[in-house]
């Protein structure tokens, strides 16, 4: 945060490249966890499930649509066995974990008003010169 108020990071205006491995994970995630819930009352999160699994497994990054579309290809003929195995572990983690910090809050889920106080706190306390108006 301090890097982008002093200018040394500049933010994108918009995403020029996409994560090819995050759309796999995700379409394995989904297949296994509708299998699950079909067959039994549990409930999963899948954003729990697929990040578990991103954080295990190498990015495939792509700028252009050729290079998503070489990056799938490699994918599914060198990586499919491991983001199986990985998205498999993590639901194995996720039915096993114990219920803890139950007031967790799920991105996009805090109103407008708590945003805005959470980047005033974070600003008060990073920024230098900050002044409140």
């Amino acid at each position: 945060m301090g890097a982008l108020l002093t200018g040394e990071v500049v933010a994108v205006p918009r995403k020029q490249f996409i994560n090819v491995m995050e759309e796999l994970v995700l379409t394995e995630a989904i297949s296994r966890v509708a299998e699950i819930e079909t067959t039994s009352d549990c409930i999963l999160d899948l954003g729990d499930i697929a990040a578990y699994a991103l954080n295990r497994l190498p990015p495939l990054y792509a700028t252009t649509e050729e290079g998503a579309s070489y990056q799938r290809q490699r994918a599914k003929s060198e990586l499919i066995s491991l983001i199986s195995q990985q998205v498999g572990e993590a639901i194995a983690r996720y039915l096993d974990r114990p219920e803890f910090f139950p007031e967790r809050q799920i991105f996009g889920k805090s109103s407008s008003d708590e945003v805005l106080s959470q980047v005033n706190s974070l600003l008060k306390s990073n920024a230098k010169k900050y002044e409140q108006k």
